[in-house]
């Protein structure tokens, strides 16, 4: 019976809720480093519209993007609820990610996640890669590296 248990654990992952205008997404919580409020964000000259800029993190000079333009949804509209998501993604390094509210921390079982299927690479989902079920809620898995991926123009 125990061991039923530790197999249990160790098939769950745990993600961060964030809520993007009136739907919910989660980040993989293994590529999050930091969670920060909104902050002067500098332009950039010349790049990708979905990039808003650059912010000093303690030191650290990070690209921060609009996952909603980089979606092709309406502009960001900022709240004091508003945060800005750091992943840290080993080969890639780190980038801010503007969302709308960060709601909860939520462990999902292989069996609590539907995958997403590949199959229109030009199709906005291609971001997700699956949907969580938690309990009544659907939550949109984010695929990290198909968002912070430069290769497409939009």
């Amino acid at each position: 019976m125990e061991n039923e248990v530790l197999v249990s654990e160790k098939d769950t992952k745990q993600y961060i809720v964030v809520k993007i205008g009136s739907e919910q997404y989660g980040f993989d919580i293994n590529y999050i480093d930091n969670i920060v409020r909104m902050q002067r964000i500098t332009r950039v000259p010349k790049a990708q519209r979905y990039f808003k800029g650059i912010i000093n993190l303690r030191g650290e000079i990070v690209a921060v993007m609009s996952i909603r333009l980089k979606m092709e949804l309406e502009d960001d509209e900022f709240s004091d609820a508003s945060r800005i998501i750091i992943l840290k993604i080993q080969d890639l390094g780190t980038v801010g990610i503007i969302v709308d509210e960060v709601k909860e921390i939520v462990e999902l079982g292989t069996d609590d996640i539907e995958r997403q299927s590949k199959q229109d690479k030009n199709d906005k989902n291609t971001f997700i890669s699956g949907i969580g079920k938690h309990g009544d809620e659907l939550i949109s898995l984010f695929d990290i590296y198909a968002v912070v991926d430069e290769s497409e123009n939009i």
